[in-house]
């Protein structure tokens, strides 16, 4: 390119700009040379290599290359040469040195790499491994929980199941005792002998008297305790009321189907199905009912199972599970944050460094002064607020006086 320039000049100037441009005429077909080696068809992993590890070296090689054969076109016109010699010489000296930490920086980065995929490849084993343990673990969890919910104190969930399963047994036996009358009633009343619906609604009548029966129990006990003679009276008539009805209905029904040799004589099948009431009710009560009966009735009410003040109950509150959850994200999240600014560091100081030393020669040549001091240590040293300004102002001409 420049042989071309002075051929377009007259022949008087050829020798003089020849002379001139002696310097520098080797540098551009240096950098053609360069231009070409990159450019020239080769393999992927060849030109990948070439790219990666030669590209931003090479560049910084033909910008120094540039400054220095410039520079000396400038040594005749400058005040301080032995200064700006030495600045060009220590120049060289960062390049070189930026040059040797952008392959170790490219090392380092494939380094990082692979410590990243070999650490998230064990996570990944060990969530996988977690996750298989949890699943196969999770009926021995939920009866470990279980066993522990039911021997720490708190709501009596084994006594509430167990008057459930109780109400259930109990009126399923009572419906068997009483299907045939009322099957009997409902056609005689209906003039229909289709029973499909008989036996759910009677089984489903009789559970509630039963639970209302428990109900009822449960009520009488609380007028005793608080002492409340309106109530307690109140209460005592309804209790008397009920156990009427089920000696009458319920248990007269039991006597008769099992003991048929009572059932001949009136009196003796009603007194015997009232202590038979008593006994049942005493012997359920006092074993699960007066434990079970308070949490059924809460859960129909809808009411808290347990005194939300106690102490008891605040200590065996469990913490939302999404507050966890939420925790282990911002964890995750931050490190996640911390890591890719390790990373986007790693990955841009050696290329930092290599346009450092380049922009170091430009700034040499034009101000005598370098702008950056290699070689940084973070980016942080890049980035932040640095006394520019002053680097790239010029010192005035001295004013000539006349």
């Amino acid at each position: 390119m420049i042989d071309r320039i002075i051929a377009k000049l007259p022949e008087a100037w050829r020798g003089l700009a020849e002379l001139i441009a002696g310097p520098i005429a080797w540098v551009p077909v240096l950098q053609q040379m360069m231009m070409t080696f990159f450019f020239e068809a080769q393999g992927g992993w060849i030109a990948a290599a070439k790219y990666i590890f030669l590209l931003f070296p090479v560049f910084l090689g033909v910008v120094a290359v540039w400054s220095t054969t410039l520079a000396l076109y400038t040594l005749p016109f400058r005040a301080g040469r032995t200064r700006f010699i030495s600045l060009i010489l220590l120049a060289w000296w960062d390049a070189a040195l930026s040059v040797w930490l952008y392959w170790v920086g490219m090392v380092r980065v494939v380094a990082v790499a692979l410590g990243w995929v070999l650490g998230l490849s064990r996570l990944l084993a060990r969530l996988i491994v977690g996750f298989v343990r949890d699943i196969v673990g999770i009926p021995f969890a939920m009866s470990g929980m279980l066993m522990r919910g039911y021997l720490q104190p708190g709501v009596p969930w084994l006594a509430f199941v167990m008057l459930l399963f109780w109400c259930v047994l109990e009126a399923a036996v009572f419906t068997y005792t009483l299907e045939p009358r009322v099957a009997m009633l409902v056609a005689d009343l209906t003039g229909a002998d289709d029973a499909r619906f008989t036996m759910p609604v009677l089984y489903l009548l009789v559970l509630t008297l039963i639970v209302a029966s428990f109900a009822c129990v449960q009520a009488l006990v609380d007028a005793v305790r608080k002492r409340d003679s309106k109530f307690l009276a109140q209460i005592l008539g309804i209790e008397i009321f009920s156990m009427f009805f089920e000696v009458m209905f319920l248990y007269r029904g039991v006597v008769e189907v099992t003991m048929p040799w009572i059932a001949r004589d009136n009196t003796a099948t009603l007194a015997t199905a009232a202590f038979g009431w008593f006994g049942v009710r005493g012997l359920t009560w006092f074993l699960f009912g007066q434990y079970g009966t308070p949490p059924l009735l809460a859960l129909i009410a809808r009411q808290p199972l347990t005194d939300a003040d106690s102490p008891r109950s605040s200590a065996v509150r469990p913490e939302p599970f999404w507050r966890r959850a939420m925790d282990d994200f911002r964890r995750d999240l931050d490190w996640l944050h911390v890591k890719g600014d390790e990373m986007l560091e790693i990955l841009a100081l050696p290329v930092v460094h290599l346009l450092g030393a380049a922009l170091n020669f430009a700034m040499i040549l034009t101000t005598s002064r370098p702008v950056f001091n290699l070689p940084f240590r973070s980016l942080k040293e890049v980035t932040e607020a640095r006394d520019l300004e002053t680097a790239i102002q010029l010192e005035p001409r001295k004013q000539v006086s006349l």
